[in-house]
């Protein structure tokens, strides 16, 4: 079997579009989006409904962008936040290893 450049070519294309793009594909559902990203000072009247952990991808073959893995952990505790029942995060601690801890609070 004879490979042809053509074949080569759509190969190295189809990698390569994977690999820049993380193969992370994180979105917001309609209920996160009703959460939103808050300080400690903007919670002081909430309640604390859980804890969450967002993990994703924070290295496919080379470490991925920093900020993209800072906004698809943002989407995902947003998201989980939501099915929780709360309406406002805030983050415990900074992003390490693709990993991130949020407090998610129900505020009036």
């Amino acid at each position: 079997m004879k490979i042809r450049p053509q074949q080569i070519t759509k190969a190295v294309a189809v990698l390569l579009s994977l690999f820049l793009s993380g193969c992370a594909f994180v979105t917001l559902t309609d209920a996160g989006a009703q959460v939103r990203q808050s300080s400690a000072a903007d919670v002081a009247d909430c309640k604390l409904v859980a804890t969450i952990a967002s993990q994703t991808k924070s290295k496919v073959m080379v470490e991925r962008n920093l900020s993209k893995v800072k906004e698809e952990l943002i989407v995902l505790a947003r998201n989980r936040a939501a099915d929780m029942g709360a309406n406002a995060i805030v983050p415990v601690a900074d992003q390490s290893n693709g990993t991130q801890e949020f407090s998610a609070y129900q505020c009036p």
